[in-house]
C-alpha cells in the first residue's frame, strides 16, 4: 500500500515538474504570492549551468551530441523537513528557486492541496491555453495540396 502512495506522490511531482518547467516565472510568482508559503533554506543557493542534450536521428538512431544548454537549478528544504528541487532552461535563477519551493510543497501533507489549487490548476489552465493557442495559429496556415488527374489520355 505505501509503494502505491509512493508512487502516486512521484507522480504528482512529475506533473508538477511539467506544469512548472512550461510556466513563466512571473507567472509562478504571481500564483505564490497568494499561497501562504512556509519558511524554507536553501540547501543549494540557485545557480547556472550546462547539460549536455542528445538526439536521435529518426528518433531512434544512435544517439548523439547536439550541444549544450544553459540550465539554472536550486534545491531547498521546508521548515517541516521536505527536500524539493528545480530546474530551468535558461539563466533564470529565480525561476529554479520557484520551482524548487513548490517540490518541497508539492510533497508536504500540509501544503500539497493548496498548491495544487492556488498554484499548479491556473498555470496548467495557462500553459494548455497558450499550447491551444498555438494550435490554432499553425492551423490558420495550413495548406492542402492534391493532385489534380485529367481524363486525358
Amino acid at each position: 500500500m505505501a509503494a502505491g502512495g509512493e508512487n502516486g506522490k512521484q507522480s504528482q511531482r512529475q506533473a508538477a515538474m511539467a506544469v512548472l518547467a512550461h510556466s513563466d516565472a512571473a507567472d509562478i510568482a504571481g500564483c505564490l504570492g497568494a499561497l501562504a508559503v512556509p519558511s524554507y533554506e536553501d540547501l543549494r543557493e540557485p545557480e547556472n549551468g550546462l547539460v549536455m542534450v542528445r538526439g536521435r536521428i529518426g528518433g531512434d538512431g544512435a544517439p548523439f551530441n547536439i550541444g549544450e544548454a544553459t540550465v539554472s537549478r536550486a534545491a531547498v528544504r521546508l521548515a517541516s523537513g521536505e527536500v524539493g528541487f528545480g530546474y530551468a532552461l535558461g539563466r533564470d535563477r529565480q525561476k529554479a528557486r520557484m520551482i524548487a519551493l513548490c517540490d518541497a510543497l508539492v510533497q508536504s501533507n500540509e501544503f500539497a492541496d493548496a498548491v495544487e489549487a492556488k498554484v499548479l490548476l491556473p498555470l496548467r489552465a495557462a500553459v494548455v491555453a497558450a499550447r491551444d493557442r498555438k494550435a490554432r495559429e499553425t492551423a490558420a496556415t495550413r495548406v492542402d495540396f492534391y493532385t489534380l488527374v485529367r481524363g486525358e489520355g
